[in-house]
């Protein structure tokens, strides 16, 4: 775009009361989800890198539209048994070039992702356990960091990480420890602060990398993704949900479940310096609020994808219209994704 459009862009902006902090800030074509999971803005390998994928789902892009000189590559793959899919609610260019075509109703392809994200976590995190997806968690997400449960209108709910600053000796931590979270080690059932946390990055210690090693002594850790083995409880957690509000858009069909979810999660109590909380893991509350049945009793979790529960395949059909069953070939939609 030129520099003329940009600033009558960013003037209109200004002039309602916003902020433009970057080109992608006006015209609203940063996808959110790149830089909230790897940490950069669109930093993405050249189209060419397509070939070295055995799936692909092309979602929230028309490729052959919009990125015409890089199409080929996109339909090239699939003579070497490349998987492709798309998620477009109409029959649009790259719907084409696919093998799967799932169509939600427009504004609804949230639900579905929903859906998705619940049996990736039934079938390679708790029912079917995956050894590569579980050391994956470990090392690079921040699926084994302990989140404090406070208690709000008699419920507990998650509230923010546990941090080194909130123990008593700050896990001998003098710098920026109010910016370390803190994991539970598995070697020695400990809480400790692994290399990687921003308060690293800014401490001059060096430690700001991945290896699995406690920043106070270098020794081996195994952070614990789960409390579900060796908790000191099992308590309910409420968890919102806003899929049940009416609104006067006849594309989405609100659902009928309760405003709040109460789901078990595994806990823990730690000392801290101003007294005893309960902790859970960011894996244990994320597979609650999906919904997924661990065992743990309660309701609100789905003890098999054809359960009316947020956020099961049955329950996205609903809202989305794509069969739970799949709508291409007849295989099932968590199978297809």
């Amino acid at each position: 775009m030129s520099m003329v459009s940009y600033a009558a862009g960013s003037r209109y902006l200004s002039l309602i009361g916003g902020v433009c902090m970057s080109f992608y800030d006006w015209y609203c074509d940063l996808p959110p989800s790149s830089p909230q999971t790897w940490g950069e803005q669109t930093d993405v390998p050249e189209s060419a890198d397509w070939y070295n994928s055995g799936y692909i789902i092309a979602w929230g892009s028309n490729v052959p539209q919009t990125r015409t000189p890089d199409a080929h590559f996109f339909t090239e793959v699939r003579y070497k048994g490349t998987k492709t899919v798309s998620v477009t609610p109409d029959y649009s260019e790259v719907a084409k070039l696919t093998d799967i075509w799932l169509n939600p109703r427009q504004g609804t392809d949230s639900a579905m992702a929903m859906a998705m994200g619940h049996v990736i976590l039934k079938e390679f995190h708790t029912a079917g356990k995956s050894e590569y997806f579980d050391d994956y968690c470990r090392m690079y997400t921040d699926m084994p960091f302990l989140v404090v449960l406070d208690e709000k209108d008699g419920q507990l709910v998650p509230g923010r990480l546990l941090r080194a600053s909130d123990m008593a000796d700050g896990l001998g931590e003098e710098k920026n420890a109010e910016w370390k979270a803190v994991i539970l080690d598995g070697n020695s059932d400990e809480i400790c602060v692994p290399n990687g946390t921003i308060g690293s990055r800014w401490d001059e210690s060096k430690k700001w990398n991945l290896e699995l090693k406690n920043v106070a002594d270098g020794s081996e850790v195994w952070p614990k993704v789960s409390l579900i083995d060796g908790s000191d409880a099992v308590e309910a957690v409420a968890f919102p949900y806003f899929g049940n509000l009416e609104n006067d858009q006849p594309i989405f069909k609100h659902t009928d479940h309760a405003s709040v979810l109460e789901r078990n999660v595994p806990i823990k109590t730690v000392e801290t310096k101003d007294g005893a909380v309960k902790v859970a893991t960011v894996f244990d509350l994320m597979a609650a609020n999906y919904g997924v049945d661990r065992g743990l009793g309660g309701g609100n979790v789905a003890s098999s994808f054809d359960d009316d529960v947020p956020y099961t395949p049955a329950w996205q059909e609903k809202i989305t219209g794509v069969d739970r069953a799949g709508n291409s070939g007849g295989a099932r939609i968590c199978h297809q994704c």
